[in-house]
């Protein structure tokens, strides 16, 4: 069992969903001994977001590649490897501006590739990544997961959109939300961590 933990937090120890990407993460190896850890700190080593060159190096064929292309292509040719090689995936994911950090932003439009992790066909797309587990750990000054600010709220349902479009569709959220909230803020994150199922 190969577990990849992915950290798009910048705030380290202070960090909440970087806890409860931790609490998740020691479940799973409580309950699978034998599994190996990979830890990705995406806010320490950012994924450059895309420029033309990166465009340009995924859809030329390898065979075509200049120098250019072949060391624009490596972030995302390591990052999907990765990717495929985990069976279990643990996404650290604060909410920022009603929406996923930039960095993780980043990583997605490396993984996200036609050809790779997704395919057009005649039914449609399809995606190529599959048999994963994914768990989300959320994390939020307010509550949204559900009342008024709901609707606000896009990083849950934009994960489980582009990553279930890559074929990963196993995926399961805890939240450790109302972090800002005076009656809620001292207990949402044991809140969160009880709440884990593995």
């Amino acid at each position: 069992m190969k577990i990849l933990h992915l950290i798009s937090s910048p705030r380290g120890g202070a960090s909440f969903s970087i806890k409860l990407g931790n609490a998740i993460v020691e479940k799973l190896q409580a309950a699978n001994p034998d599994s190996t850890l990979t830890t990705r700190n995406l806010a320490e080593s950012p994924f450059p977001h895309l420029e033309e060159v990166h465009i340009n190096s995924f859809f030329t064929p390898k065979e075509n590649h200049t120098p250019e292309f072949a060391e624009a292509i490596k972030h995302s040719d390591e990052a999907i490897a990765q990717l495929k090689d985990a069976d279990i995936l643990v996404i650290g994911v604060p909410l920022y501006n009603f929406g996923i950090p930039s960095t993780l932003k980043s990583w997605i439009d490396h993984i996200a590739r036609a050809g790779q992790t997704f395919s057009y066909t005649a039914n449609g797309p399809e995606g190529l990544v599959k048999n994963k587990k994914l768990y989300l750990a959320i994390s939020s000054g307010g509550v949204y997961s559900e009342g008024p600010m709901k609707a606000y709220d896009f990083t849950e349902s934009y994960l489980r959109s582009v990553l279930g479009f890559m074929g990963m569709t196993d995926i399961t959220a805890y939240r450790a939300e109302g972090l800002s909230i005076p009656d809620l803020k001292d207990v949402a994150l044991d809140k969160a961590i009880e709440s884990i199922a593995i």
